[in-house]
């Protein structure tokens, strides 16, 4: 965060070189003047961050096991239900949107997870190892939010939709039906699917959600562009950055991005994330 800070304290800068040269150089300053000033107005909104954005209500979180096999299967489901508890505990809602993806409602509750994604490692003895050795398994986890139909428009004819025999709560349908729908968006080539619902309607609500979510990300990705390809260095990570170590042997979460330890990793997969996450929010704000 800190460069990006230094490199909006130059832009100030040259905004005052320029308005001085403005008698001297007339129009040509004025033009310099007001592209240093877009170039300002863009650097403060990475900095400060869309209000709009830190105030959206509800999360898709997604949790894939990585590299371990069974062991990162069980990691998965781990980490999932560490954010389930973290919004019990906070008395926010859970829903069950596919197999690894749930959506979070709250109050605010993109500003607090924001800055979950990436690859979570962990570091322990699988039940199923007889000699005791420690082994390394990954998942990654990809927050969005679950973004109005006003902030992204989605065109009707962009759309193919796909529809399956479904598998979701259970029901006489279940299996019987094309309830289960996949769905791709032509420009972006962007594929979602959802089917743990009954009816078929309720799955195309869901898919257009997921998609939406990815849309959004797609077109914030272009706007951090303006860094010149320089990122955060507590940003919403990109989706292969390992962020974090859970490490049993020693109770012990490392986040890397901040370099800071805590030694209670019980209670963290309890959904104790409290100070994990204001740090995060701390270190982003450069407090």
């Amino acid at each position: 965060m800190d460069y990006l800070r230094q490199e909006l304290d130059k832009v100030e800068e040259k905004i005052r070189e320029a308005e001085g040269l403005v008698l001297e150089l007339g129009e040509v300053a004025q033009k310099e003047i007001d592209e240093l000033k877009k170039r300002r107005d863009e650097l403060k909104k990475i900095i400060e961050g869309d209000p709009q954005v830190k105030s959206f209500n509800s999360v898709i979180l997604e949790v894939r096991p990585g590299v371990g096999g069974e062991e990162a299967k069980i990691w998965a489901e781990d980490l999932a239900r560490m954010y389930t508890r973290f919004a019990q505990l906070h008395s926010f809602t859970v829903e069950q949107l596919d197999d690894g993806v749930i959506k979070i409602t709250g109050k605010s509750i993109w500003g607090k997870l924001q800055y979950e994604t990436g690859v979570h490692r962990v570091q322990r003895v699988p039940e199923t190892e007889a000699q005791g050795r420690i082994h390394t398994s990954t998942a990654s986890v990809v927050i969005l939010p679950e973004v109005p139909e006003s902030q992204i428009e989605i065109k009707e004819d962009d759309l193919v939709w796909e529809f399956t025999r479904g598998g979701g709560h259970g029901g006489q349908n279940v299996n019987k039906v094309a309830t289960a729908v996949r769905l791709t968006h032509k420009p972006t080539g962007v594929i979602v699917q959802s089917r743990q619902e009954r009816f078929q309607e309720q799955n195309r609500k869901i898919a257009l959600e997921l998609l939406r979510a990815q849309l959004w990300e797609i077109e914030e990705e272009k706007k951090r562009q303006v860094t010149k390809n320089q990122r955060l260095a507590i940003g919403r990570s990109m989706r292969a950055e390992k962020i974090r170590t859970y490490n049993y042997p020693q109770n012990r979460v490392t986040d890397h991005r901040i370099g800071k330890s805590w030694h209670k990793l019980d209670k963290i997969l309890d959904g104790d994330l409290g100070e994990i996450l204001e740090e995060l929010g701390n270190a982003a704000a450069g407090v």
